[in-house]
């Protein structure tokens, strides 16, 4: 962007600034000022002409500079607004904004928002790394969330009825920290704060959901984020569709994420939300941080596409935010009215100024990875007008977020009431929602419903023992939920005793995600870390998993319980060719740590494999990789589900072997062949059945 056209937008950004920052406010409001006295009300000229004169005084030909030094003169404009506009507005001052249950006074709701701007200013500073520009400019967003919208309670962060947020745009993560610090969350205090990015701190370069209570899921990669929000959002659909009743409701929450212009650049926010819109989750609200800044500089050097216009598309509802950075009511409007929209997720496009407040800095690259430094973060003090020094908060702004989460507290004690009505009305039900969902257990005997087979039944492709225990565990564990990247014929792997899930049939189990392995990855990734007890599992050919590696391995790195299941898991594939046949990639997927890759033998490794991807799942919520074959394998001796558990275990026995062959998969029959071969030549051969190098 041309150099005068950026310095014009930090002008108007500055005396935007200066205005709210020097405007009496009305009790009630809901903006930064109430709105005769915002800015925008004061005439073009008279504020031109206090700008100029501000400049002539100082003989400064800055336009940021003039608009800092005109905060007296917009005050005294402000001043100037009669008293008995000031005495309509109190009268006005009972609208239905104001009868929020935490409605604020404006210029404590200026105060909240800027304590969330200058805590993050102020750890990027101290840990001279990170990404100030992001919170800056999202900041208003966090605040209507955390301090007006969210149902939470800090207290219970795993409460299964608490909406879920979700920082798309991760590298912005001092956003999520000051609003967990300021709402309450025990897990980051101020030394919290004052240890970002730090060795071994609570409060990672980008959110972490293992390591900090009150963040939902891992993100960081682009897109990542929006895409896991789905998932979030659809475990809420199945979830309220399976449990609610007219008179009783369990599930009925909302999940938010914020997303910014590389979420929307990255293929995969494509998938999902494509997906999303199919579903109709209309209990999905995304903010697009539409800051035009990325690391390269303006978006328009490579990001020209309207993305409104794009998610439309897709079957979503746009709004829009012009002013992002000053105007919480219309931000706080466009959030009353995409919740009105229940058969619709909703796209918010916010315009907003990356590091907004700084006088050198603002809507640059410069704010984008780099702290602002000492110098630019007080001139941005001076510049918000904010008077409180490194670290400090004052109390309003802690009293304003723990009111509300007080209210999320109160809220959860209501739910629990009616819980207790629930368990009292819908036994069966209630039994089953406590052991799934509340507990996260499994239910005794469960395994016993997975096929035992011996060496004179006939053999057939793993993946149509694959299918026989998918449909055993669907039948057994109604928490089992999963799909296919339309290849659930070829894969095997729709469950028959439920339908499609799809919008107006959410209680179903078979998810269609279509040809988007990515996208599935990540919204398979978060229904596990709903933590409401779902079992997901989502699948494709071997080969193709190389399109959802970036979600194995964050499934991996955040603890999420997904099971990855894969078929074709050879060259074996049949006329396909090479393109098809996957060579390195099960090498290369067992390098990634904490991730089980299993490949089965024959029946009874399958199940073997199937009772260790549920148990790992569900009661430790890690992640299990299964290669099945598509070609016919014989049933081994020796082979069993409790062999399966110990990682590796002897197929053909041998008390003294001169050699020991070791396979998985498909290719352990090989070995079998190979020995009897071997041993009419006189050798002593043990085989090696190895369904998981990680097991073992």
């Amino acid at each position: 962007m041309p150099a005068a056209k950026t310095q014009s937008r930090r002008t108007a950004m500055a005396a935007a600034a200066a205005g709210a920052a020097a405007t009496t406010v009305v009790s009630g409001a809901t903006g930064f000022a109430a709105p005769s006295l915002r800015p925008a009300a004061i005439a073009p000229s008279a504020a031109a002409g206090q700008a100029g004169k501000a400049s002539s005084s100082t003989g400064s030909t800055n336009g940021v500079s003039a608009a800092v030094s005109a905060v007296g003169s917009a005050a005294a404009l402000a001043a100037a607004v009669s008293s008995s506009s000031r005495k309509q507005q109190v009268r006005q001052g009972k609208s239905k904004l104001t009868r929020l249950a935490t409605a604020t006074a404006t210029d404590v709701e200026t105060e909240c928002i800027n304590a969330i701007r200058f805590l993050a200013v102020d750890a990027i500073n101290k840990s001279k790394s990170g990404h100030p520009g992001a919170p800056m400019g999202q900041a208003p967003i966090g605040y209507l969330l955390m301090a007006e919208e969210m149902q939470y309670n800090p207290a219970d962060p795993e409460w299964a009825n608490r909406d879920r947020f979700v920082l798309s745009s991760g590298h912005g993560c001092m956003l999520q920290y000051s609003l967990l610090h300021l709402a309450g969350y025990k897990s980051v205090s101020m030394d919290d704060i004052k240890q970002f990015r730090q060795w071994g701190s609570k409060t990672p370069g980008h959110p972490e959901n293992f390591e900090t209570e009150g963040i939902e899921v891992t993100t960081g990669p682009l897109g990542m984020g929006i895409s896991n929000a789905v998932g979030l959002a659809a475990a809420e659909a199945h979830l309220a569709a399976v449990y609610n009743k007219p008179d009783m409701t369990l599930i009925d929450h909302y999940t938010y994420t914020i997303a910014g212009d590389g979420c929307m650049q990255e293929g995969i926010s494509h998938e999902a939300c494509a997906y999303a819109g199919h579903l109709g989750l209309g209990k999905l609200i995304a903010f697009y941080d539409d800051n035009g800044i990325t690391i390269d500089g303006h978006t328009d050097l490579s990001f020209t596409e309207d993305v409104g216009k794009r998610f439309e598309a897709y079957g979503w509802q746009v709004l829009t935010v012009t002013d992002g950075n000053t105007d919480v009511a219309a931000i706080r409007k466009a959030i009353e009215e995409a919740k009105a929209c229940t058969d619709k997720p909703t796209l918010i496009k916010v315009k907003t100024i990356i590091g907004y407040g700084s006088p050198n800095k603002a809507d640059s690259h410069d704010a984008h990875g780099a702290p602002l430094g000492a110098e630019e973060g007080e001139a941005t003090r001076k510049q918000l007008g904010w008077k409180y020094g490194e670290f400090e908060v004052p109390q309003q702004v802690y009293d304003t977020f723990r009111k509300h989460a007080a209210a999320g507290a109160a809220k959860q004690a209501e739910w629990n009431k009616t819980w207790a009505a629930y368990q009292e009305k819908e036994p069966e039900l209630a039994a089953q929602f406590k052991r799934a969902v509340l507990d996260r257990q499994l239910p005794d005997g469960w395994a016993d419903a997975l096929p035992k087979l011996t060496p004179d039944d006939k053999g057939k492709a793993t993946r149509l023992h694959s299918q026989d225990c998918i449909n055993a565990i669907a039948s057994t564990l109604p928490e089992f939920i999963g799909g296919s990247a339309d290849l659930a014929p070829s894969n095997m792997t729709l469950m028959k005793c439920t339908g499609d899930f799809l919008k107006g049939s959410y209680s179903e189990r078979n998810m269609r995600f279509g040809i988007r392995e990515f996208g599935m990855g990540a919204v398979a990734n978060a229904i596990s870390l709903d933590k409401t007890g779902l079992i997901p599992y989502c699948a494709t050919f071997t080969i193709f998993s190389d399109y959802m590696r970036g979600a194995i391995r964050i499934a991996a790195l955040s603890q999420a319980g997904t099971i990855f299941v894969t078929t074709h898991d050879s060259i074996a594939v049949g006329e396909d060719g090479p393109t098809h046949q996957p060579i390195e990639t099960l090498p290369s997927l067992r390098l990634i740590p904490d991730l089980t890759v299993m490949r089965p033998a024959d029946g009874n490794e399958t199940a073997g494999a199937y009772k260790y991807a549920v148990e790992r799942s569900k009661l430790h919520s890690r992640p299990t990789f299964m290669a099945f074959s598509r070609q016919a394998l014989p049933n081994l001796p020796n082979s069993s589900i409790e062999n399966v558990q110990k990682g590796a275990y002897e197929v053909v026995e041998c008390a003294n072997p001169t050699l020991i062959l070791i396979g998985t998969g498909s290719e352990v029959s090989i070995c079998v062949d190979a020995a009897k071969e071997l041993e009419s030549t006189g050798a002593k051969v043990r085989v090696v059945s190895m369904p998981s190098c990680e097991v073992f």
